[in-house]
């Protein structure tokens, strides 16, 4: 597809937003009955449409090999049946989560009469960028629209028209509903040029949520002109402590590892504590191998994985999404911290032991967005946490950390209550 003009590129990601502003604004005080009636009815419509979405969906199937897709982004773009079912089970159940907007997390009055509440109420307009996986198209829109924010979704090309398709029906399910049309809008260029027109206009995004490969977060991140919700990687770990059921350990640890190698809350990294490396570190190698995992151990590893590759320092900060593990002894929870916050991305990482002082040290120490006592990475998730659809994990501080769902795509206000008072 050929580039736009640029002044044409640049008045077309102005007007979007401008839309989005605009719809933001109606969407703040939509009744909560309004958004869930668009949620249920829009999963619907999506059933409805199946036919029409497969068929969008083919025509980029189709082009899949015009860029270079492997079999596993091939499968992560196709559609079919169930997984729109899919697709249209998870907007019922946005549907039934409480809508965060208007909530009051706060109240009290101040000795002069003045009624002061601390009230929930969305961020405005989000800027979602997201890679080919059509059904993120309808869990962002789902997700934004309940909280109360309009939208902009800059999908992957792969994916244009699958999300085409699903955006058209939001759209049309919106107009019946009472819902604004322009509170979920697709970027209908495929041209790199206007993310970088996006990124430019904080006067009218409240927010950017980049979702995909490190490269177009750390772009985003530098260019943003307004806040960005991320996560950069998922070097995940998962330390053995000197106490943990070994069974147990070697349990998780291939759960963690093996279960989905190619997503950010999967171990990279497994470290042991000395005192029981003899014994453990055989079991996890024998588990691991039979997935066929290569182990790149450490000189301490080494002694009793004599098989392994010995590791070089890049592999103890690599996120490999897939069959590599690296394998380090420790000989404290305190030093098992020290290699995490340096090496790590802060986004999950576990201990597997039986001594409650060291779980809570190690709780204490690591600086992760989630940090699991003797249960696998892999449950860092909205849906698991029970925040139902989220937008994405954060490794930041601020605003949100975490999953971040309805909640975290909402900020608050300050309502003040007065019966004729002034400062004197």
């Amino acid at each position: 597809m050929p580039a736009t003009p640029a002044l044409e590129l640049s008045k077309y990601c102005s007007d979007t937003a401008k839309a989005a502003k605009a719809a933001s604004y109606q969407l703040a005080s939509l009744d909560a009955s309004v958004k869930n009636t668009w949620l249920t009815e829009s999963a619907e419509a999506l059933l409805a449409s199946t036919d029409l979405i497969l068929e969008a969906n083919q025509r980029d199937i189709a082009a899949a090999g015009e860029y270079g897709l492997s079999a596993a982004s091939v499968d992560r773009l196709r559609l079919d049946p169930e997984r729109i079912a899919s697709i249209a089970a998870g907007l019922r159940e946005i549907a039934m989560l409480p809508d965060p907007v208007g909530e009051v997390m706060a109240g009290f009055t101040r000795p002069g009469g003045l009624q002061i509440q601390k009230k929930r109420v969305p961020l405005g307009v989000v800027f979602f960028i997201y890679e080919s996986r059509p059904n993120v198209t309808a869990d962002a829109a789902g997700i934004c629209v309940k909280s109360g924010n309009a939208v902009i979704l800059r999908g992957g090309k792969e994916a244009i028209h699958s999300s085409q398709a699903i955006v058209s029906v939001l759209s049309e399910t919106a107009k019946r509903c009472g819902v604004p049309e322009a509170a979920v809008q697709l970027v209908g260029t495929t041209d790199r040029a206007a993310v970088g027109h996006f990124l430019g206009l904080h006067e009218l995004i409240d927010v950017t949520i980049p979702r995909g490969g490190e490269s177009l977060i750390r772009r985003v991140a530098k260019e943003a002109t307004m806040p960005v919700i991320k996560h950069y990687d998922g070097n995940c770990h998962v330390y053995v402590d000197r106490s943990a059921d070994l069974e147990m350990a070697v349990n998780i640890v291939e759960n963690a590892k093996c279960q989905r190698m190619g997503v950010c809350n999967a171990c990279e990294s497994i470290l042991v504590h000395a005192g029981i490396a003899a014994q453990c570190l055989p079991m996890i190698a024998q588990r691991l191998s039979a997935s066929g995992v290569e182990i790149r151990a450490g000189q301490r590893a080494l002694e009793f994985l004599p098989d392994a590759v010995p590791a070089t320092e890049a592999d103890w900060s690599a996120e490999y999404l897939g069959p590599t593990i690296s394998v380090a002894v420790v000989d404290s929870v305190e030093q098992a911290a020290t290699h995490i916050n340096h090496y790590g991305s802060h986004h999950t990482d576990a201990i597997i032991t039986e001594d409650l002082r060291s779980a809570n040290a190690f709780t204490t120490l690591v600086d992760s967005s989630a940090v699991m006592v003797n249960a696998s990475t892999r449950f860092n998730d909205g849906s698991v946490f029970g925040l139902g659809a989220e937008i994405g994990i954060s490794t930041d501080k601020f605003h949100a950390r975490g999953p971040c769902g309805l909640r975290e795509l909402t900020t608050y206000k300050y309502i003040v209550q007065g019966s004729g008072q002034i400062r004197q």
